[in-house]
């Protein structure tokens, strides 16, 4: 049986996050990728220029012909920039009887925000509770609790407890924003804590680290991985793309991650 997994996200035509890094690392880790389109962006290593949300009719019929036709044994949710295609991805999962890895991506790693401000309670209220697994980075988090982003991981796990109170059955809470020789991400259940902590890679390639993590827990949990073990697999899997895409040259602001480096040599040229 070919493993597969499902991504609702938007397109970044750069290459590096979104849909395109999604399949990307669906088809690293040995997955085959499904996709289901809810936005176009202009985009590149520099920033986002312009975006364009489909209606959410095509985003519905997506997921029914996926979902309809393919044994999806993995979701992840990716962008998402307005209330009504938020409100029917939630009502198609529903209707599915579908959960999904949930990447709350509302601000590109450039600084641009890509959701729009009434969409924001839509998540919390819709997507939330459908969330395997929530993962966000500290600015996120602290955007959905109203809060300003963890300074600890005291405050880490605080707001990932909170965060769980709001219906997902875990939340992986990303430390990649603090400073420190080591990056600690946490993922906070009900029944468990796990702390996962991996030396700082020093890179200006990190656009789509957060859109590749997600992908790569719902890739682990298309294979049948439990919930622990997909997270901790996918952070390894990001720890070696980080490190062998770091000497890359793309484009002229933060390049993306070496998806693709079981296969490939190692980065090291200009291949701008």
């Amino acid at each position: 049986m070919i493993p597969v997994a499902l991504t609702i996200a938007g397109s970044d035509s750069g290459g590096g996050a979104g849909i395109q890094a999604d399949l990307k690392t669906f088809s690293a880790l040995g997955v085959f990728g499904t996709s289901v389109l809810t936005a176009v962006t202009a985009q590149n290593t520099r920033g986002v220029t312009a975006v364009e949300t489909l209606p959410p009719a095509i985003v519905a019929a997506q997921i029914d012909a996926v979902l309809g036709d393919f044994t999806v044994g993995g979701i992840k949710i990716g962008m998402v920039s307005s209330e009504p295609v938020i409100r029917t991805i939630a009502e198609r999962l529903r209707a599915h009887g579908r959960r999904a890895v949930v990447d709350p991506v509302m601000i590109a790693t450039s600084g641009d925000r890509l959701i729009d401000a009434d969409a924001l309670e839509a998540l919390r209220e819709e997507l939330l509770p459908l969330a395997d697994v929530l993962t966000p980075n500290l600015p996120e988090a602290a955007l959905l609790l109203g809060t300003e982003p963890a300074a600890s991981e005291e405050a880490m796990l605080g707001q990932g407890e909170r965060l769980l109170a709001l219906g997902p059955r875990a939340v992986l809470m990303k430390g990649g924003h603090r400073e420190g020789p080591d990056s600690v991400d946490l993922l906070v259940s009900n029944s468990s804590l796990l702390r996962l902590a991996f030396p700082r890679v020093e890179t200006n390639n990190d656009h789509g680290t957060g859109c590749t993590l997600a992908a790569a827990i719902a890739a682990g949990l298309a294979k049948g991985l439990d919930l622990e073990s997909a997270v901790r697999e996918a952070r390894l899997y990001l720890q070696a793309a980080l490190a062998a895409g770091a000497a890359w040259r793309l484009g002229s602001g933060r390049g993306p991650v070496h998806h693709f480096h079981a296969l490939w040599p190692k980065a090291g040229q200009d291949v701008s």
